[in-house]
C-alpha cells in the first residue's frame, strides 16, 4: 500500500512544481524518485536506477542499447527548431498575409491562429494575438471574443495533428503504441465538432459585417510556407517499408528536410540561418521527454497498476467516467498539453481499462481528447496567460465561452466512442 501512498504524494509534488514554473523533466525525475523509494516494499533499491536506465538508453532485459527515447527526444526538439525558424524568418507572417487575401467575412480571424497552430511551440497564441486584435477591430470584437477565438483556432489542428508533442508521445511504444494514423481517425469527430464549435462563436461574435470593400487579389505566392510543416507528414508511408523506419525515425527525416527546405524557400543567409537554428536549440524539452518515459517506466515498476485494478474491480464503479474525468482535470491543473497527457493521466488511468469493455484505441482517444481539453481551458496555459495578457483582458472571462465549448466537443467524442469501440 505504501506504493499507492507514493504515487498520491509524487503527483501532488508534480502539480505543485509544475503550477511554480519549475522544470518540467526534472519535476518528473523527482516525482519518479518518490515512487520508487515509497516502493522499496515491491522492488529492491538497485531497481530504482536500474528503470531510470531501462528508460533512457540500456535495456537490462536484452542487454542492448536502446534508442527509442533519444529519438523521441530530439524530434521534440527538431519540431521546436522548425517552429522559430518559420517565426525568426518571416515565413509565417508571409503566409498569413497571403491567407488574408483568399479569405472574407471574418475569415481571418480564425485562419490567423489556426496557421501559427501548425507550429506547436509552447505560448504560440502570442504571435497570433496581435493579428487578431487588428482583425477583431474591424469588426468590433470585444477583447474577450478576440482571446476566445485566438485560443480557440490556434489548437484546432491539436486532435488530428500527427507532429504534436502529445501525439507522438501517446502512440509511442512507451504508452498506446497503436499506429498514429488510428488514433488521428479516432479523434476526427471530436475535431469535427472542435471546428464547428469555432466556427458557430465565429459567425456569432461578427454578427454585422462591414461596409463591402473591393477585395484583393488572391497572392499565392505566400502559401509556399504551408511546406514546412506539412512536408513531414509525406515520409509517414516509409514506415510500411521497413520495420526500421518507426513513426519518430520518419517524423525525424521529415522535421529535419523541412527546416533545410525552410532555409531554401527563405533564401536566407547561411550564417544568419545557422544562429536561428542555434539560437532555438534547447535542453529543456529533450529533458521533459526523459522524465517523462522515466516517470511511466518507474509507475509499471511500483506495481500501482496492479494494486488499483485490484481495489476498483472489487466496487461497483464507473471506470469510464475516471477515465474522462481524470485526464480533464489534470490538463487543467498543470496547464501541459504532453506532460498531463503521458505521465500523469495515460499511467493513472490505465489500471481501469479492462473494466470499460472499450478498444485500446477508443480509450486512448479519450484521454487524448480530455486532457487536451482539460489543459486548453486551464488557468496556467501559457497560450491563455500570454494571449490574455497581450489583449489586456483575463483569461477567466473566456470560461462563458469555453465551458459549453469544451462539454459538447468531450460529449461528442465520449459518445462516438462508445457506439464505435464499445464491445
Amino acid at each position: 500500500m505504501l506504493n499507492l501512498v507514493g504515487v498520491i504524494i509524487a503527483f501532488i509534488v508534480i502539480l505543485i512544481l509544475i503550477r511554480k514554473k519549475v522544470n518540467f523533466g526534472l519535476t518528473l525525475l523527482l516525482g519518479s524518485l518518490i515512487i520508487g523509494v515509497f516502493s522499496l516494499e515491491v522492488i529492491s533499491p538497485i531497481d530504482i536506477p536500474k528503470t531510470m536506465i531501462d528508460a533512457s538508453f540500456y535495456s537490462f532485459d536484452t542487454h542492448t542499447i536502446v534508442t527509442s527515447t533519444t529519438e523521441l527526444a530530439l524530434l521534440m526538439t527538431l519540431i521546436f527548431v522548425l517552429a522559430k525558424c518559420m517565426q525568426e524568418t518571416g515565413a509565417i507572417d508571409r503566409l498569413i498575409n497571403s491567407l488574408r487575401t483568399f479569405f472574407s467575412k471574418g475569415g481571418t480571424v480564425g485562419v490567423i491562429p489556426a496557421v501559427y497552430g501548425l507550429m506547436p511551440n509552447p505560448g504560440g497564441s502570442l504571435f497570433s494575438a496581435p493579428l487578431v486584435d487588428t482583425e477583431g477591430n474591424k469588426y468590433r470584437l470585444n477583447k474577450d471574443q478576440k482571446n476566445f477565438l485566438n485560443v480557440w483556432f490556434r489548437h484546432i489542428w491539436f486532435p488530428i495533428y500527427p507532429i504534436s508533442q502529445a501525439m507522438i508521445i501517446i502512440c509511442s511504444v512507451s504508452f498506446s503504441d497503436i499506429p498514429m494514423g488510428t488514433l488521428i481517425l479516432a479523434n476526427f469527430i471530436g475535431f469535427l465538432a472542435f471546428v464547428v464549435i469555432g466556427l458557430f462563436y465565429l459567425r456569432r461574435f461578427i454578427g454585422r459585417q462591414p461596409k463591402k470593400r473591393n477585395d484583393p487579389p488572391h497572392a499565392v505566392h505566400g502559401l509556399i510556407y504551408l511546406l514546412p510543416p506539412i512536408v513531414p507528414l509525406f515520409f509517414y508511408p516509409l514506415t510500411y517499408l521497413s520495420k526500421d523506419f518507426t513513426e519518430i525515425r520518419c517524423f525525424l527525416l521529415g522535421v529535419t528536410v523541412s527546416i533545410f527546405l525552410l532555409f531554401i524557400l527563405t533564401k536566407s543567409d547561411g550564417k544568419t540561418y545557422g544562429r536561428i537554428i542555434k539560437k532555438s536549440l534547447t535542453w529543456k524539452l529533450a529533458f521533459a521527454v526523459f522524465g517523462i518515459i522515466i516517470f511511466q517506466e518507474m509507475f509499471k515498476a511500483s506495481q500501482v497498476h496492479i494494486l488499483i485494478q485490484q481495489l476498483m474491480s472489487s466496487v461497483a464503479f464507473p471506470a469510464l467516467i475516471i477515465i474522462i474525468v481524470i485526464p480533464f482535470l489534470l490538463g487543467a491543473l498543470t496547464g501541459s498539453d504532453f506532460g498531463a497527457l503521458a505521465p500523469l493521466s495515460y499511467s493513472l488511468v490505465a489500471p481501469f481499462f479492462s473494466l470499460t469493455g472499450v478498444s485500446l484505441l477508443g480509450l486512448t482517444s479519450i484521454i487524448f481528447i480530455s486532457s487536451f481539453l482539460g489543459y486548453l481551458i486551464s488557468p496556467i496555459h501559457l497560450c491563455n496567460v500570454l494571449s490574455s495578457d497581450y489583449l489586456k483582458t483575463d483569461t477567466t472571462r473566456m470560461y462563458k465561452f469555453f465551458i459549453p465549448a469544451v462539454l459538447i466537443t468531450l460529449s461528442i467524442q465520449v459518445v462516438f466512442v462508445i457506439l464505435v469501440f464499445h464491445g
